[in-house]
């Protein structure tokens, strides 16, 4: 039951289940396959394993599915649609293991009528070979897979349950096969089942993948990463607002490395430099200061576009919708935060208060800047800026440092208020080019606001 397999493009795939998480190691697995995949020309593909009908719903898919687009990774075949390129239409959807169950009845048909599998207590069980099976290895070398003293006994395996379910190991293959993948990237913990996996191709008549199993990823005590981890979700760098580019950058970094250890490698050059032999030995530690770090440097030479583009989708998760607002005055809002912010959860401190007609005070800076400050002086601030002519930055300063010296006293006495009344923190962009982007109008309307408020203990 061999497929034959004429063409000699390169062709990987990512196999997630479905279970409403999709970890770090997970990314960085479907990473490494869409890097060779677009290193050599080749097709990504993406396949659900979602055979677990208790495990598994559409909102579970749509984790990963949300997750690889986050990380711009894009796949290139869907069962429907076909190849999205040739169809020109666009993104595809992505293969299901729930929908090749008559796939899976027929090979596993093909394996009893021929002998190689047997009926065992209502299960299907495959012969497995008694020799040791050799694993060529990219990135472990050759492996040797002995049998242990329990499997002299008894070698054979499971391939489909009691109650008519495939298992694991026979899915993988068949899927493997029929959808030509010729190089099967992976973890390194699923090195302990290339053995039957070896066994089934060869049963079918072909030969496997070529096999190349990454190094794990542990915490940076050295344990191995589990879900409960900080940082193993991958949601939580989208909820947390990393840049994207960012998070694919260090995964890069997680078992593989360029000439010369540079540490920022966007991953379109990655792309051209990625290959399997460079690929790491040893586990990778994941180092979440580092990515901080790392994310504030991509945040830094990032182009005022794509900073106003996440900026505005961090707002958005918290409510903010900045299209409500004319193009200009969201461009020049997100601008002043630019150079404050290191990820992207920190624009609500930064930019907020641009788009709220009622602001979200800071409490401790509401009694002690603005109910506390003397309203007289925040009258005559007042009075001066409706004054200002031309309402920019530079003006506005001077109206502000002139009222203070008419006043005789120090300019925090105003700068404080007026920092408070117009964005609700005592921190925040620049102020006079907020208040340039805010408006007269805005700027003025805030300090009535305080200045209607009752005065503490009157």
């Amino acid at each position: 039951m061999a497929n034959s397999q004429t063409e000699k493009q390169v062709r990987v795939r990512f196999a997630p289940s479905p279970t409403g998480f999709l970890h770090i190691g997970g990314a960085r697995t479907a990473l490494f396959n869409w890097l060779y995949a677009r290193h050599t020309g080749g097709k990504f593909l993406l396949r659900i394993e979602d055979t677990d009908a208790a495990r598994n719903t559409q909102e579970a898919v749509e984790v990963i599915l949300t997750g690889l687009r986050w990380l711009g990774l894009d796949w290139d075949e869907g069962p429907l649609t076909g190849d999205a390129t040739a169809a020109g239409k666009g993104e595809c959807g992505p293969y299901f293991q729930s929908q090749r169950g008559e796939n899976y009845r027929q090979r596993v048909a093909w394996l009893l009528e021929r002998g190689l599998a047997y009926e065992h207590e209502g299960a299907v069980k495959f012969r497995m070979p008694r020799e040791p099976v050799i694993i060529p290895d990219l990135v472990v070398g050759k492996v040797t897979r002995e049998l242990t003293d329990r499997e002299r006994l008894d070698p054979d395996f499971v391939i489909v349950r009691s109650d008519g379910q495939p298992v694991f190991h026979l899915v993988n293959v068949i899927d493997d096969l029929e959808m030509g993948i010729t190089h099967v990237i992976r973890g390194e913990d699923h090195l302990s089942n290339t053995a039957k996996h070896i066994a089934l191709f060869r049963a079918f008549g072909v030969e496997p993948p070529q096999y190349a199993h990454i190094p794990l990823i542990l915490n940076i005590d050295g344990s191995k990463m589990s879900k409960r981890d900080k940082g193993a979700s991958l949601l939580s760098y989208i909820e947390e607002g990393f840049a994207p580019e960012a998070v694919a950058n260090y995964l890069c970094l997680l078992g593989w490395s360029p000439k010369g250890n540079r540490e920022m490698v966007p991953l379109a050059e990655v792309v051209g430099l990625f290959d399997l032999p460079q690929i790491l030995r040893h586990n990778a530690r994941f180092d979440l200061n580092k990515l901080h770090w790392l994310n504030g440097e991509y945040i830094k030479v990032m182009s005022p576009e794509r900073f106003r583009e996440l900026a505005a989708q961090a707002l958005l998760r918290l409510g903010i919708d900045t299209s409500r607002f004319e193009a200009g005055y969201v461009r020049a809002a997100l601008d002043t935060a630019k150079q404050k912010v290191k990820q992207f959860n920190e624009v609500k401190h930064f930019a907020a208060f641009y788009f709220r007609d009622n602001l979200e005070f800071d409490n401790e800076a509401l009694r002690t800047e603005l109910l506390a400050a003397d309203r007289k002086l925040v009258t005559k601030l007042r009075d001066a800026l409706a004054l200002v002519a031309p309402w920019d930055a530079k003006t506005s300063e001077t109206a502000v440092k002139a009222t203070a010296t008419e006043l005789g006293v120090k300019i925090g006495a105003l700068v404080h208020p007026l920092r408070v009344a117009c964005s609700g923190s005592t921190v925040g962009p620049s102020l006079y080019h907020a208040l340039e982007v805010l408006g007269r109008e805005r700027v003025l309307q805030r300090l009535d606001w305080v200045l209607q408020q009752p005065v503490p203990g009157a």
